[in-house]
Order: C-alpha cells, then sequence, then structure tokens
C-alpha cells in the first residue's frame, strides 16, 4: 500500500488552516470514516486514527503499530455531547475532570458503552476517551463524523511520534495516509487517569500534572506504582498496557540521576568512555548544563571538540564516535518533554551502539518525562 502525505502547508506557517489545508484534512477524514487508517499530529503525539467504531479499523491499528490486543485504544473525540453515547456511566468525579481539562492532553477511563466494540477497548468493559484541543486533530474528526480511535503513530515499543517524518519511516505502507502539521507542542502522551472505580487512579503522567488533578480534585487521587517504578517485576500495573516497555530506542541505554551537574557529567562520561573503549558507538542525551560539562571534560583528557549539528530542534555535539544531544535547561522540563522522543529517535538514526541519558527532576511535568526515560531504558538507572 502507498501511503499518502497530506502536508498542510499554510497551517504550519501561520497556525492557521486555509482552505487549501481544509481540502487535504477533508480527504484524509474520507479515509477514517470509511475505516481507514491515518497519522496526524495531535497537541501531545502523532496519533494512529481509525474509526473506534468499527471493529475492522481497530484491528488494523494493532496489526500496522504491531501493538498487543490487550492493549487498548484511546477513543478522541470533540464534543462533551459524545461523551454518555460512548460511556455507560459518567460520574460526578468525571465531570469535574473534564471541565478542567477538556479539551486537552488529559484521558479518562470510564465504563464503556454497548456501541465501543471490544476490539477498541482490548477486550475490557471500560473505555479510554481524550478531548484533544489540536486544532488539526479537532477538525479532522469532526470532519470524519466518527470518534476515532488514535494510540501513537508508531510502531509498537519505539519512541512515539511528534513529526510526520517519523509517522512515515515507522507506518509507510502500513496505513492510508500521514497528515503532516508540524512538529507536536508538548511531545509527551497525554496524561491518563482511570475514574471508572471508587477512587481516581493516575495511570500515565502527562502534561496534566499530578499537582494539577490535586488542585481539582483535593488528595483523592492513587497513583499507580507501575507509574514510577515501571517495569519493576513486583509492581503489577492495573492498565493492561504499561507492563510492556515502550519509547525504547534501538540500542541499549542507562539513566544517570540524582545528583549534582558535576557528579553525573563525570558519571555519565565514565560510563560512555567504558563503552567507546569496548568498540561501541556512544550516545548521550543532556541538559544544556551537563552538556558544557562533558565537552570540557572530554576535550580536556584526550579528543578536542569536532562539530555541531542542527538537527531540527536538537543541537548535536560530534566528538569522534561520541555523540552528546544537548535537550535543553535542566530547569526546563517542558523542552524535555517536547524534544525527547525526536532525540531517541536521533540517536537510531546515528546508528548509536549504546545511550547514557541524564535523568531529569520528577516534579510536574518531569514527572511524566522521567516516566518515558526509566521505560525507555528498561528500568536501567543510575543513582549517583
Amino acid at each position: 500500500m502507498d501511503t499518502v502525505l497530506y502536508e498542510l502547508k499554510d497551517y504550519k506557517r501561520t497556525g492557521s488552516l486555509s482552505e487549501a489545508d481544509m481540502a487535504e484534512l477533508r480527504k484524509a477524514a474520507d479515509i477514517l470514516g470509511s475505516g481507514g487508517l491515518v497519522a496526524f499530529p495531535t497537541e501531545t503525539v502523532y496519533g494512529l486514527g481509525g474509526n473506534a467504531l468499527m471493529k475492522d479499523a481497530s484491528r488494523r491499528i494493532y496489526a500496522a503499530k504491531g501493538r498487543p490486543s490487550d492493549n487498548p485504544l484511546i477513543v478522541h473525540i470533540t464534543d462533551f455531547d459524545e461523551i454518555e453515547l460512548l460511556v455507560a456511566e459518567y460520574s460526578d468525579t468525571a465531570r469535574k475532570l473534564a471541565e478542567a481539562f477538556w479539551p486537552g492532553p488529559f484521558t479518562m477511563i470510564m465504563p464503556k458503552a454497548d456501541i465501543v466494540p471490544m476490539e477498541t477497548t482490548g477486550g475490557l468493559s471500560t473505555v479510554a476517551l481524550r478531548m484533544p484541543s489540536h486544532r488539526v486533530a479537532r477538525e479532522l474528526i469532526r470532519l470524519s463524523g466518527v470518534p476515532v480511535a488514535a494510540p501513537s503513530a508508531n510502531t509498537s515499543g519505539r519512541p512515539s511520534t511528534t513529526m510526520a517524518e517519523h509517522c512515515m519511516e515507522d507506518l509507510a505502507g502500513r496505513i492510508e495516509a500521514v497528515v503532516d502539521g508540524g512538529s507536536s507542542d508538548i511531545g509527551v502522551e497525554s496524561t491518563i487517569v482511570d475514574v471508572s472505580g471508587d477512587r481516581p487512579v493516575l495511570l500515565r503522567p502527562g502534561a496534566v500534572t499530578r499537582e494539577m488533578l490535586r488542585a481539582v480534585l483535593g488528595e483523592d487521587i492513587a497513583v499507580d506504582p507501575a507509574v514510577e517504578h515501571p517495569l519493576e517485576k513486583d509492581v503489577h500495573p492495573k492498565a493492561p498496557g504499561m507492563k510492556y516497555r515502550h519509547y525504547a530506542p534501538k540500542a541499549p541505554m542507562v539513566i544517570v540521576t540524582d545528583g549534582t551537574e558535576d557528579r553525573i557529567a563525570d558519571r555519565m562520561l565514565s560510563i560512555a568512555e567504558e563503552r567507546l573503549s569496548q568498540g561501541l558507538k556512544t550516545g548521550m542525551i543532556a541538559s544544556e548544563e551537563v552538556c558544557g560539562r562533558l565537552i570540557r571534560l572530554k576535550a580536556s583528557k584526550e579528543l578536542p571538540f569536532m562539530s555541531t549539528e542542527v538537527k531540527g530542534p536538537i543541537l548535536l555535539y560530534r566528538l569522534g564516535e561520541l555523540l552528546i544531544i544537548n535537550i535543553g535547561s535542566s530547569s526546563d522540563e517542558e523542552s524535555w518533554a517536547r524534544e525527547l522522543f525526536a532525540a531517541l529517535r536521533e540517536m537510531d538514526a546515528c546508528g548509536v551502539d549504546y545511550i547514557v541519558a541524564e535523568g531529569v527532576d520528577e516534579h510536574d511535568i518531569g514527572f511524566a518525562v522521567m516516566n518515558r526515560l526509566k521505560k525507555a531504558a528498561g528500568g536501567n538507572i543510575i543513582s549517583v
């Protein structure tokens, strides 16, 4: 199958949808309405969309991604009136959260209505709903006339996609179309809260932070242990999808965290030099502050600074077989969230054999970033 790329040229340039852009969106919407698959931008990451009410469309999403069939899909809507058509119970807690965070990077799990097929919900009696705020996503869903099931538009286990070229890299030939609306704004997937039980439970952190949730609900929200300790053998996650490794680059990866910038830089460079001595091309992902220390440390030992490359939003330093990505200031967790998946994919593109990444403080959106880092590294963490 040939995958068509619908580029929204005016939207990418101005942030407004021209008539030419709308014509491209109508073509993509027709594909969705007829059961085809379309990757499209949202404010979080790109989603791989299909008609949420068509069993075959959901089956095709799982097949295109290589996704385990017990990992539910998130259903995207554009109107509050659609909620009660898709859920069997819309509680006061769910209403309160919807009023606070929709449209936006927030997903709720509620008991599903019969209209939603089990193929969409991974065989569960609950449905995950989200109302995105991204203009392109909202227009595409509205034009399609159907609720759109849309997990991240990547092959299963790989870093999520934040640009159309990432979607083409993973899914070309497997889906009908990709809508190119530029880079995603946030860069990590939506926050997920399960409100199907007696007490709401945070299942995945995102741009709607723990602090924001507590401001609405007070302290009456639990955090699934698998959020803070992903992939640990004695932790049993509430959601099926949380038991799988996600966001993984091709190379093995370790996180270095919990120390001063000097101690983190020293340990990261020590690990990198060990891998380089084994003949492994090594990549590092670090804050602007730690990058500066790494470059000075490396240059003082043997290898002078060689080159700097700008890769879209990413600054890449090459020191022989050592590559260092500057992902932004340590005080700017939003930059880390926005660029993390692109940085992991750039490491793949550079063909590194091993990755050493700096950890982040787990407050606000940093909690979500660290959750993704832990999963990408398979829980391989060094505290200094």
